[in-house]
């Protein structure tokens, strides 16, 4: 069993930048998807930030694209997110996830694709 445990969060000024870390513990197979995703109150949970660990490729929510970076750090079993330039419109609660190795037919943010997730990290933007 995977278990995602989330920290980095934080308050910011608007401008500045966090960097959340995801750290697991259990076996993962060398082909998943990992992915932040974002909650903020009211509103739906929605993706990122998506990478894919057999090949490195990288892919962004139009909202945070040249803002945030994903990246993953294989021996220390850690997905990272680094956000720059943080608005207020980036508060909520962020979870990573990861899926199971094998086939997923929905696209990099599908959330149906993920199967083990975190309790998430909150960050909160002011003004």
């Amino acid at each position: 069993q995977v278990q995602l445990v989330e920290s980095g969060g934080g308050s910011v000024q608007a401008g500045g930048s966090l960097r959340l870390s995801c750290a697991a513990t259990g076996s993962t197979d060398d082909k998943i998807r990992m992915a932040w995703f974002r909650q903020a109150p009211g509103k739906e949970r929605v993706a990122v930030a998506a990478i894919y660990t057999a090949n490195g490729y990288t892919y962004y929510a139009d909202s945070v694209k040249g803002r945030f970076t994903i990246s993953q750090d294989n021996a220390a079993k850690t997905l990272y997110l680094q956000m720059n330039s943080l608005k207020p419109e980036d508060t909520a609660m962020y979870h990573c996830a990861f899926s199971r190795g094998g086939y997923c037919a929905g696209d990099w943010f599908e959330r149906l694709c993920y199967y083990f997730w975190g309790q998430g990290t909150q960050v909160t933007v002011s003004s």
